[in-house]
């Protein structure tokens, strides 16, 4: 099993920034793809962004340009850095771990491809 914590989110104004970060424990190893998503309310979970073991990253085109996913594998920490935020950027934020082979960014955009899923931390942007 691999366990996930965010934190970080928070009240910022348009505008302004947040770094989240994500806690990995347990069977890290098996991890091939950590990703974020989002979701506000009366809305579907939707896809942020993505890192592969590889180091590639891919983003939803929303936040391309305005988001930023790293991760510091000694740490066994994930990140997600949004400048520029928006008031459309408030949504509880989720981070969450793939075990199974990795496919192609594209195909991996859904939550379901994700085996793990933390509790999620709230993002608010006000106008």
């Amino acid at each position: 099993q691999v366990q996930l914590v965010e934190s970080g989110g928070g009240l910022v104004q348009t505008g302004g920034s947040l770094r989240l970060s994500c806690a990995a424990s347990g069977r890290t190893f098996r991890v091939t793809v950590m990703g974020w998503f989002r979701q506000a309310p009366g809305k579907e979970r939707e896809f942020v962004a993505l890192m592969r073991n590889d180091g590639d990253t891919y983003y939803a085109d929303i936040v391309k340009g305005r988001f930023t996913i790293s991760r510091d594998n000694d740490k066994n920490m994930v990140y997600l850095q949004m400048n520029s935020l928006k008031p459309e950027d408030t949504a509880v934020y989720y981070c969450a771990a793939r075990l199974d082979p990795v496919l192609p960014s594209t195909q991996i955009t859904r939550s379901y491809a994700y085996n793990y899923r933390g509790q999620g931390t709230q993002v608010t942007v006000s106008s």
